[in-house]
Parts: C-alpha cells; structure tokens; sequence
C-alpha cells in the first residue's frame, strides 16, 4: 500500500503551534466544519480534515492515533479499542469564558484545595497548578470528551477514586487530588512525569519508558504546568 507524505500545521489545544510530519494513510474523524455540520471522512489522505480539527481554536475532541505492523497510522476522534493512543486531549470548552472570573473562584475554592492536598500529602501549588491549566477554576467546566468539573476529570478516574459526582467541587478536587498521589508515587515524585501522566495518562509515559511522551499537547501542557507551580513557589 502506497503511502502519502504530508505536512501538518497544527494547534494545540494550548496555544503552540507545531509543524508535523506524518505518514499518513488512513484518517477517520467526526469533524464539524466551520458552518457547524457534523460529517464523518473516511479517505486514503485526509490531511486537510485533521488539519482542520487541529487549527481550529478550540479542538471538537481528542484525538488517537493508532501504527498497525505495516506502519500505516490511523488517526481518530473515537477510538474502538485500546491500541489507539491518545495524542491530543481537548481544553474545557468554555475555558477562556473562565478566565475573567479565575481569581475569585481560586479564592472561593481554596479551602477545599487545602483541605485535599493536606489529606493526599501533595504539595498544595502543584494541585492549584493542574486546576489552572485545566479548568481556570470553572467547576462546571466541560470538554467535549467528557471530562469534568475544576480537575476535568474523566468517567474512568473518577469511578477509580470514589468520585460520585464529578460536579461536585469538594469530589472533583479530592478524586484529582488522589491522582496525583498515585501519580507521585508511581513516578517518584517527577512532577514532568507526574504532569504529563496527568495529561496523557500513566500508559504513555510508561510506554515511552517513563518519558515524556513526544505529544506536542502533552509537552506543552508540562511547561504550562510546571510554569504555573514554579511561579508559586517564588511567592
């Protein structure tokens, strides 16, 4: 099967753009254009379909990629199985809408903040840098994947640590809170490691032998964090 050399122009979900180089042979994603269709694509070279879910502005959803034994990468926004990774995880939706209002929501969950990071043992600025980075402190907070609330956390996650309703404040911090703490743990106390697992999951960076995994989202979603932490620790 021949293959087709492209170059992608793509912007993260956080704001960086990156230039990709891809083989591409097979794309297949539920893409809403800009008149606001849903429609479905399933070609040889959809270059221009990724390209365009991955330049808009906020992206629709996240994004798998998956190399099968010919090294044909297949990309998709719904995964059927566990052999697509995810490569691009989508932003709360009303994320910048959140921004105005951060401070005062920062003040009003404080408390709830230091409450958790006491109870898990995690450093108190690292879960304020996560809810930052993910939420701007929007506890209704939505992606289009289905994450939730100030952590955005996701269905799996949540039923990990207990959480019954991911709307709520108190058992969204707590859930991420106790991520974290796994996290920690499992990586040694690696806050890139701890973050980008955060973000992409611990199989990726256990997979890329506990690296950060070669996401651009991912990686810039680690400097966007570590940022933020090491920004607190000089006040």
């Amino acid at each position: 099967m021949m293959r087709s050399h492209v170059k992608l122009s793509c912007l993260s979900p956080f704001g960086l753009m990156q230039i990709c180089s891809r083989q591409i042979c097979h794309v297949r994603l539920s893409c809403r254009p800009t008149f606001g269709l849903m429609q479905t694509c399933s070609r040889r070279i959809c270059a221009v379909i990724l390209t365009t879910l991955l330049i808009s502005n906020e992206a629709v959803a996240d994004i798998y990629k998956f190399i099968d034994n010919d090294g044909r990468i297949y990309y998709t926004d719904k995964p059927k199985n566990g052999m697509y990774k995810r490569i691009i995880r989508t932003r709360a939706q009303n994320y910048s809408a959140a921004l105005p209002y951060m401070g005062n929501n920062k003040k009003r969950f404080a408390d709830l903040i230091t409450e958790a990071a006491n109870r898990h043992q995690v450093d108190v600025r690292l879960v304020h840098a996560v809810i930052q980075a993910e939420s701007a402190y929007n506890a209704s907070a939505i992606s289009s994947a289905g994450a939730v609330g100030l952590m955005q956390l996701m269905p799996d996650t949540a039923r990990r640590y207990g959480v019954v309703d991911r709307n709520n404040p108190s058992q969204n911090i707590d859930g991420g809170t106790h991520y974290l703490k796994d996290l920690l743990k499992m990586f040694d106390s690696n806050l890139n490691l701890v973050v980008a697992a955060y973000n992409a999951g611990e199989n990726a960076v256990i997979r890329y032998h506990n690296a950060i995994p070669p996401y651009p989202e991912t990686r810039n979603y680690v400097k966007t964090v570590m940022s933020l932490y090491n920004r607190s620790r000089l006040n």
